[in-house]
């Protein structure tokens, strides 16, 4: 990933970005849709670049004897601040460029007697400097260098890199590692930092990514399941109860175990947001009877959900967006997450947020609410493995769907509440992630027993999914291809692209991925997934619940 030597030339956009579903036309070039600025824009792809390099030079050490498990964790904390909507503040941007820089310097100065990969030119002084080495990087001057296609496949290894590395990175909170990342992460870094164009060698490492992310992902799950008791199935209150409150959003347990712990007896409660929801199946966090409800739907709901609120907000891992006035003193941000002027937590100590929530008005009233239920983790739904399968021989259950992923503001995601409203009486919908919002409020009934909607957890669950559908494929004696089981998955960032890459590992086809085709997958590789894969886009509900049911 070496710099350009021009990058401030007249055709030279502001910013290129098009690594999320919602891109502007293509590609963002002048700002984010996210709220990423252009010189936002351009910190994290040098921060990308720096990575790279330490992790090539780590590698080549790796090679040789020489490891460093704090590099490992530092390498997984950058490449999760770096996927979409983590972090926009530049100072830490600019404080982990560095960082990165001096630990490369560090080692090269250690190891003069070993061959290391070349290095990258010497960050800036100024931060005019850093941005304009960062434009230096841009996806269109690197498509000139090598070709759309291979291009294509760097950035496929690179996103799936990040979100493994964000999934890996919450086991390592609870004292969870695996022998399998360390080396995929420093090979993958590697081949980014010397500019791999080997088509065959990119794609090899792509699904060398989907089969180390199945690994992280099951780390992941033993380590919530250990921690916090294997998910149950849970009515979760969609609404308030009168007191005080405290509102917690992303996707780390760990960090909402602590704060629970740490306001147990306060008469404050505990409120969870967007992908936090599925917490409340666990018994080792709803065990904490002030882990009240859950207030307010997918991430790109929080402005209005959070202007709302009547106490603190913390944010502790993706998606944050730009804070209104109305709560940006009410907002925190934890691990890799950061907005400039957010108050951010540099441990899992919150005095502060517990003081502030003291200080706010609360809940007045308990008004009436609805209620949603969440925990069917792959151990409850495999408790009823014998009772599926039966519906199933006999004919009650005849295709299930899995339909979830990443919500988005777009009006198409529509479509994916029409197509779970549509779902015929004999079939079951097995959804996670935050796209569940869109249906979570409907009453499917059930079949012998057996809910019709199924929430399995986080995108961070995916392996419960993964979990589900082997098992069922071994009950019938065939593969996943085999069921009667179609997956219609929404996406909107990098980790849906590890995951993409994991089923892709795994041999599954005929995934509809949308509610659009990522940008960054280019038409030469699109070519090999829809042939060798059934890879597909979305048409309409009807025409596509029609093609699977018909699987």
């Amino acid at each position: 990933m070496s710099d350009a030597t021009q990058t401030d030339s007249p055709t030279s956009p502001a910013m290129f970005c098009f690594q999320c579903e919602e891109r502007s036309k293509g590609a963002c070039t002048l700002k984010g849709v996210c709220g990423k600025t252009p010189e936002v824009a351009a910190l994290l792809d040098l921060l990308v670049a720096e990575l790279a390099e330490l992790g090539a030079v780590a590698h080549t050490l790796a090679a040789q004897g020489h490891r460093d498990d704090d590099l490992d964790v530092f390498l997984m904390m950058g490449l999760f601040a770096t996927v979409t909507n983590v972090n926009f503040d530049s100072d830490q941007l600019v404080a982990w460029t560095r960082q990165a820089a001096e630990w490369t310097a560090s080692l090269r100065q250690t190891h003069t007697s070993i061959d290391l990969p070349a290095p990258r030119p010497t960050l800036s002084d100024s931060l005019g400097g850093l941005v304009s080495q960062g434009k230096g990087l841009q996806i269109p001057i690197r498509q000139a260098r090598n070709g759309e296609d291979v291009v294509s496949l760097q950035e496929l290894l690179l996103y799936g890199l990040k979100g493994t590395a964000a999934y890996a990175w919450h086991a390592h909170e609870l004292g969870r590692h695996t022998d399998s990342l360390s080396p995929f992460m420093l090979k993958s870094l590697h081949a980014l930092h010397t500019d791999l164009a080997d088509a065959d060698a990119l794609t090899a490492l792509c699904f060398e990514c989907g089969k180390v992310n199945i690994d992280v992902m099951a780390l992941l799950d033993a380590a919530h399941n250990d921690t916090f008791g294997a998910p149950e199935p849970t009515p979760v209150r969609m609404g308030p109860v009168a007191g005080k409150a405290i509102l917690v959003s992303g996707h780390d347990l760990g960090a909402l175990k602590a704060l629970l712990e740490q306001t147990e007896g306060t008469g404050i409660q505990v409120y969870t947001h967007s992908e936090m929801l599925p917490a409340h199946g666990y018994p080792g966090l709803k065990s904490h009877t002030h882990l009240a409800g859950n207030i307010g739907g997918a991430w790109h709901q929080q402005q209005k959900d959070f202007s709302s609120f009547p106490g603190p907000i913390i944010m502790t891992t993706n998606c944050i967006q730009e804070p209104r006035p109305s709560y940006a003193d009410r907002l925190y941000t934890t691990g890799a997450v950061g907005w400039p002027g957010v108050k951010h937590l540099d441990s899992w100590d919150f005095s502060d947020v517990i003081a502030q929530a003291r200080a706010l008005p609360g809940y007045e009233t308990t008004p009436e609410s609805a209620s949603a239920t969440t925990g069917f983790g792959h151990k409850a739904v495999l408790g009823l493995a014998g009772t599926v399968v039966d519906a199933v021989k006999s004919g009650d259950i005849k295709h299930f769907f899995l339909v979830g992923g990443c919500d988005g503001r777009k009006k198409e995601r529509r479509y994916y509440s029409e197509f779970v409203a549509d779902a015929p009486d004999d079939t079951v919908v097995l959804t996670l992630g935050c796209a569940k919002f869109r249906f979570i409020d409907l009453d499917l009934g059930d079949i012998g027993g057996i809910p019709r909607l199924l929430d399995v957890g986080q995108c961070n669950d995916a392996y419960s999914a993964v979990r589900i559908a082997t098992a069922l494929a071994d009950a019938f004696n065939t593969d996943v291809n085999g069921l009667p089981l179609s997956l219609n998955i929404s996406w909107y960032e990098q980790k849906a692209t590890c995951i993409l890459l994991s089923l892709l590992y795994l041999g599954v086809k005929d995934i509809h991925l949308g509610p659009t085709l990522p940008e960054y997958v280019s038409p030469g590789v699109l070519d090999v997934l829809v042939k060798n894969f059934g890879v597909r886009g979305i048409s309409t509900p009807a025409e596509d619940m029609a093609g699977m049911l018909a699987k």
